[in-house]
């Protein structure tokens, strides 16, 4: 009989998980020049945010106020993450899940610098040392096995795979509150986590329908689920949930059976245990991948903890932020007599500092994702989409910088830190309290503009913060001008659009979104260059849908004019920055 084939990749960098965390890590190490392989174990990317999870995408902006009311704030994360959202808004106006799956895989197959390996899961790998040689993973479409050679490793798995493999340090469980001084910390540490939920999805046929449920689905009465509120029928419940006293990675098969039995015998409780409204509602969705919550947690140079989270501590090598509130579910998930999770107030915007991304014993080591070098309590804050996306992103502009200079992770942190932080703003990333350098053609420019005061354009910040909006307004035939007093090469040009960052764009069933790209987007530009005292135009750009836009121009000139020509429905657009190079 032959053998099973076997196929050898080699790359620069290679990322293991295909969610949203390693996605963003994909395409920032991929537009910045590093040879990337992404390997997924699904059919689609997108992990949690996919349309086999569908788990709406949560970060800093949505947040519980220390009096326990939601709150919404301007600190949606940008980056890549940003970039994905806007185009869902712009192709997936129905908002449908299937779409968004290929959204996402849009964004990976049309990036040049890019190879994707889906249904293939790491399940071996080789070292050298203290250096990760090679993965290798199955791929069950083809039968085939890929081996996967590289320079660096991110994982970006969740289940941190790549830790027992390489041996690389991990724990897992709760810290005693003495370890760190963590007020909310149980006394006694031990192995429990916060567990895996499925959820379902129903519809409103308008007419009665019966449900029938499977005779192994739980028996359930309103004394079974105290304090589990069950009105809003549409969508399922986080709280339909278990696991976290057992192991969430040994015992998953056997988590998820006891999951479903109790998903179908909720059902079967709203449907048939008394009025809760569900006459004509039926079953559409049930979720069979069971939504992991916390595994494996590697080992970084630092630890993240609550007391640095409560402080808004300030870290020099700060790469990312979060803001979701500490969010600890009961270990015994939908069994617990209780409130099936505890929300502790953070304040927002806290930094995430790269020592936590980046192994402490395995050399050529990234991780990002809810498998950070952080404690367990301060997981339950940094564990959200949105917030593992922005280190995601992080550690994929990491491991290509490390790539460019021939070094190590924690090299790029000892070495090339100010490099990294500035990439990262360049690429329209966030960084509380670090602000953009500004290129010295910017600074030296003369810069107006046909109405207003435009020298929040390159004062370093892209986003409102604080009381300070950062922003000029124009309406459309607005412009701003840079001028010189000789003619100067520039080679490319940045703008970062308002795609109004308190606004509800995401994949959810909860809340109705905004249906399409923000109105206060502009649509339309123009870029104009004077030569010899005469203005001509030299590119635009047409139904835009990016809040970060980067034109190559590669002009001489000692003008140059930037127009707003539409916007997506306002009368007045805002731009942050307008910056030369």
């Amino acid at each position: 009989m032959p053998a099973l084939a076997t196929e050898y990749h080699s790359v620069d960098v290679c990322i293991v998980g295909g969610g949203m965390t390693g996605l963003c890590a994909a395409i920032a190490c991929a537009r910045r020049g590093a040879k990337t392989l992404i390997m997924q174990d699904r059919p689609m990317f997108g992990g949690m945010a996919s349309s086999e999870m569908r788990m709406h995408i949560l970060g800093a902006q949505e947040r519980w106020t220390r009096d326990g009311d939601w709150n919404w704030r301007d600190l949606r994360e940008t980056g890549v993450i940003e970039e994905f959202r806007l185009a869902n808004q712009r192709h997936n106006p129905q908002m449908s899940w299937y779409v968004w799956d290929g959204v996402l895989y849009d964004k990976a197959r049309m990036e040049p610098n890019l190879e994707y390996l889906l249904n293939c899961s790491c399940q071996d790998a080789s070292t050298e040392g203290r250096r990760i040689r090679s993965v290798t993973g199955w791929q069950t479409t083809t039968q085939s096995y890929h081996v996967v050679k590289a320079h660096i490793f991110i994982d970006c798995s969740g289940d941190s795979v790549l830790a027992p493999l390489v041996g690389a340090e991990f724990r897992v469980g709760r810290e005693a509150r003495s370890e760190f001084e963590e007020s909310h910390a149980p006394e006694e540490a031990d192995r429990k986590t916060m567990g895996m939920t499925c959820m379902f999805s129903a519809t409103d046929t308008g007419k009665p329908q019966e449900f029938i449920p499977p005779s192994w689905a739980k028996k359930l009465s309103e004394a079974d689920i105290p304090f589990r509120k069950h009105d809003f029928i549409r969508w399922g419940y986080a709280w339909i949930e278990l696991g976290g006293d057992e192991d969430t990675i040994q015992d998953a098969e056997l988590i998820r059976d006891e999951l479903l039995s109790y998903v179908y015998g909720v059902w079967d409780h709203i449907k048939n245990g008394g009025d809760h409204g569900a006459e004509t509602w039926v079953l559409d969705w049930i979720q069979f991948l069971p939504g992991k919550r916390e595994s494996r947690r590697y080992m970084g140079d630092y630890i993240l903890t609550t007391n640095d989270i409560e402080a808004q501590r300030e870290f020099g090598d700060v790469v990312a932020y979060g803001g979701w509130a500490m969010d600890a579910h009961a270990v015994d998930g939908i069994r617990h007599r209780g409130p099936h999770t505890t929300f502790h107030y953070t304040p927002a915007p806290y930094q995430i500092p790269y020592r936590c991304l980046h192994s402490r014993n395995t050399e050529n080591l990234l991780f990002a994702g809810r498998n950070i070098s952080a404690t367990h309590m301060a997981l339950t804050s940094t564990r959200v989409i949105a917030t593992c996306s922005v280190l995601g992103q992080a550690v994929g502009t990491a491991a290509a910088l490390a790539v460019a200079h021939a070094c190590s992770p924690r090299e790029v942190g000892s070495r090339h830190l100010f490099e990294l932080q500035q990439t990262l703003l360049k690429d329209n990333c966030y960084l509380p309290g670090v602000k953009m350098v500004m290129p010295e053609l910017t600074v030296c420019g003369t810069l107006s503009a046909s109405k207003g005061d435009p020298e929040p354009l390159r004062n370093g910040w892209d986003r409102p913060v604080g009381d300070e909006e950062n922003a000029w307004r124009g309406r459309t035939g607005s412009y701003v001008t840079y001028e010189w007093p000789q003619a100067v090469h520039i080679d490319h040009l940045r703008v970062v659009c308002d795609s109004d960052l308190n606004a509800n764009i995401r994949m959810n069933v909860w809340e109705p979104p905004i249906k399409g790209l923000p109105p206060s987007m502009v649509r339309d530009l123009t870029f104009e260059i004077r030569q010899s005292g005469t203005w001509h135009a030299v590119g635009s750009v047409r139904d835009n849908q990016r809040r970060l836009i980067y034109n190559p121009l590669n002009v001489e000139t000692d003008g140059l004019r930037v127009r707003i020509d539409r916007t997506w429905g306002d009368e007045v657009a805002r731009l942050f920055a307008v910056t030369v190079h």
